[in-house]
């Protein structure tokens, strides 16, 4: 059950609709910060000069590290269109090694693993890496991609929103990962 409960929907129905998954339901709790919130996530999706695909095997590499159930749950149109497939998501098990996963691809996640658990350990090699593959402004976008998703995604963990979700994320003591959970939700 959300650590939050959901406002109630004269609040949440203005800020975010009145069919609002329970996440936007939760976060209408502050409707003030919300709805610029919800904007600036949809800015970040839409204004992104980053191929989809790869926001969204970044998003969930590092939904992975949050255990956050209720990012887990989602997959996005636009990536699906881009050529993420469900196969494609059981590579981020171990990227590294994975076949099907671009050169691009795999440093931009190297990058969110060590932004999501080690920090402190990204130095001017992980960036020389980067730029193999991206120029200053597709950089400053993953970064701002992985610093969004590692906060919201550690929030959204915390807050435990998973009570429109089917069983299996709910599941408390279990890690789970999006390589073995099936979808619940395409956005």
């Amino acid at each position: 059950m959300s650590r939050i409960p959901p406002a109630p929907e004269a609040t949440y129905a203005p800020v975010v609709g009145h069919d609002a998954p329970l996440r936007n339901q939760v976060y209408a709790q502050a409707p003030r910060i919300a709805g610029p919130y919800l904007e600036f996530m949809r800015a970040l999706r839409e204004r992104t000069v980053l191929p989809r695909r790869l926001v969204e095997l970044v998003r969930l590499r590092v939904t992975f590290h949050n255990q956050c159930r209720s990012c887990m749950a989602v997959r996005y149109a636009d990536s699906l269109e881009d050529g993420l497939t469900e196969e494609l998501v059981c590579s981020l098990e171990k990227p590294e090694e994975a076949p099907d996963l671009t050169a691009a691809e795999k440093a931009a996640l190297a990058f969110a693993d060590l932004m999501a658990t080690d920090h402190l350990a990204i130095s001017d090699a992980t960036f020389a890496e980067l730029r193999r593959h991206f120029d200053d402004e597709q950089l400053m976008d993953l970064c701002f991609q992985v610093a969004t998703f590692v906060g919201y995604g550690r929030m959204g963990s915390a807050l435990a929103m998973t009570d429109d979700l089917p069983e299996e994320y709910a599941e408390d003591g279990v890690r789970l990962a999006p390589w073995r959970q099936a979808p619940h939700t395409v956005v």
